[in-house]
C-alpha cells in the first residue's frame, strides 16, 4: 500500500474550507479495503472509497478542512483498513489567514478581473420537488468595484450574489439553487452559464461554468408487493477501459446488463457526461433472466477537446438502483 506524504495546504483564507484529497494505491496482492477513517478533530470532515480497492487500483480520503481559527495548524487523520491491525496516518498543515495576495490554491479559476473557485457544478441524485444548492466563491482581482453576473440561466436555476457588488480585493460568493419541478426530463440534464467579467461580456470557453443535474425516478407510491416483485439490475462491470487515437473512432468495450428480478427492467435514459463518447444498447427493456449489451466506444479526436467527466449514466425502474454510473478509462493505443 501506498499512502502519500504531508499535505501543505498553504496559505487558508479565514472560515473559507479546504477541500483536499489523499489517493490511496493498493501494492499488495489482495483486496485492500478501508474500513475506518478519524479524523483528529472536529474542524475535519471526511469521506472515504467504501468498495475493496483492487491490487495495482487506488482510492481515495477526501478531507474538508473548516478553518475557523486563525494561525498555523498541523492536523492528522487516522486509517485504518484491512491490511493490519496498526492505522496509518495522513498529515496536513497549513496557516489560516484572514487575508492573502495568493488565490491560486483557493480560486484556481483565473478570470482576469475576478477568479472562481469552481467552474463545474453537479446537482447529483436529485428528487423531483427538491431545491438543493450549490455554491462559487469569487474574489474581485480588479483595482474598480465589480457586479457577478451569470448570463444565460435556464429557468430551473437560480442565481443570488452575495453582495451584489464586490469591491476591489474582496471576496463573495454565488448562490445556485435548483428548481427541480421545472426540469425538463428525468435523468441528465446539462447546461452551461456565463460569469460576466464585465459590462457586455460575451460568452466563451474561458468564462464557462458546466451545470449537470441528475433527476431520479419516484418510487416512493410503489406498494409492498410491487417493490418486491419489482426488477433487478446486475452489470458485468461498472467500469471500462477504452483504447483512443486522436482521429479515429474505436470499438471500446461490452458491459451486460442482466435483470435478476421479477418484472420487466426499463432502462429509462442513458446518457453520456462526456461528448466523445459513444454508447449503444439494444433493448430498454429487459425481461426478467434476460441480458442486453451495452456497447461503449470513444472519438478521440473530440476526446482531444473535453477530457473530462468520462461516464455513463443509466437511469432504470429499479428501486434499488435507480441510477448507476460506468466509469470509462481511457488509455492512449501504443503505436
Amino acid at each position: 500500500m501506498v499512502a502519500p506524504e504531508v499535505a501543505n495546504l498553504g496559505e487558508v483564507l479565514y472560515c473559507m474550507p479546504r477541500e483536499f484529497k489523499y489517493t490511496i494505491t493498493n501494492t499488495s496482492d489482495n483486496p485492500l479495503v478501508i474500513t475506518q477513517v478519524h479524523p483528529s478533530c472536529g474542524c475535519i470532515s471526511v469521506t472515504w472509497t467504501k468498495e475493496p480497492i483492487a491490487k495495482g487500483e487506488s482510492g481515495e480520503v477526501l478531507a474538508m478542512y473548516d478553518a475557523r481559527m486563525l494561525g498555523v495548524f498541523q492536523k492528522d487523520i487516522e486509517v485504518y483498513t484491512n491490511a493490519s491491525d496498526e492505522p496509518f496516518y495522513l498529515h496536513f498543515q497549513g496557516r489560516v489567514v484572514s487575508e492573502t495576495t495568493d488565490y491560486s490554491g483557493t480560486f484556481p479559476i483565473d478570470l482576469g478581473v475576478v477568479r472562481m473557485s469552481n467552474n463545474v457544478i453537479e446537482f447529483d441524485d436529485v428528487n423531483k420537488g427538491d431545491e438543493p444548492r450549490a455554491e462559487i466563491e469569487i474574489v474581485n482581482m480588479g483595482r474598480k468595484s465589480y457586479k457577478p453576473m451569470l448570463m444565460h440561466l435556464p429557468d430551473y436555476i437560480s442565481a443570488q450574489y452575495h453582495p451584489e457588488v464586490l469591491a476591489a480585493g474582496r471576496l463573495g460568493k454565488i448562490v445556485l439553487t435548483l428548481h427541480s419541478d421545472k426540469l425538463p426530463q428525468m435523468g441528465l440534464t446539462q447546461t452551461s452559464v456565463y460569469l460576466s467579467r464585465e459590462s457586455g461580456d460575451k460568452i466563451s470557453d474561458a468564462n464557462e461554468v458546466a451545470v449537470s443535474v441528475v433527476l431520479l425516478p419516484d418510487f416512493s407510491k410503489l406498494s409492498a408487493q410491487q417493490l418486491s416483485q419489482a426488477p433487478i439490475m446486475q452489470l458485468s462491470t461498472d467500469s471500462v477501459s477504452l483504447d483512443v487515437t486522436k482521429k479515429k473512432r474505436r470499438q471500446g468495450g461490452v458491459i451486460t446488463i442482466t435483470n435478476q428480478g421479477q418484472t420487466d427492467l426499463t432502462i429509462n435514459r442513458f446518457q453520456v457526461f462526456n461528448r466523445a463518447l459513444n454508447v449503444e444498447l439494444g433493448n430498454r427493456t429487459i425481461a426478467p433472466g434476460k441480458k442486453v449489451k451495452l456497447r461503449v466506444s470513444i472519438d478521440g479526436e473530440r476526446l482531444q477537446k473535453d477530457k473530462s467527466r468520462t461516464k455513463i449514466l443509466l437511469i432504470t425502474n429499479d428501486p434499488n438502483r435507480p441510477k448507476e454510473i460506468i466509469t470509462v478509462g481511457v488509455k492512449p493505443t501504443k503505436k
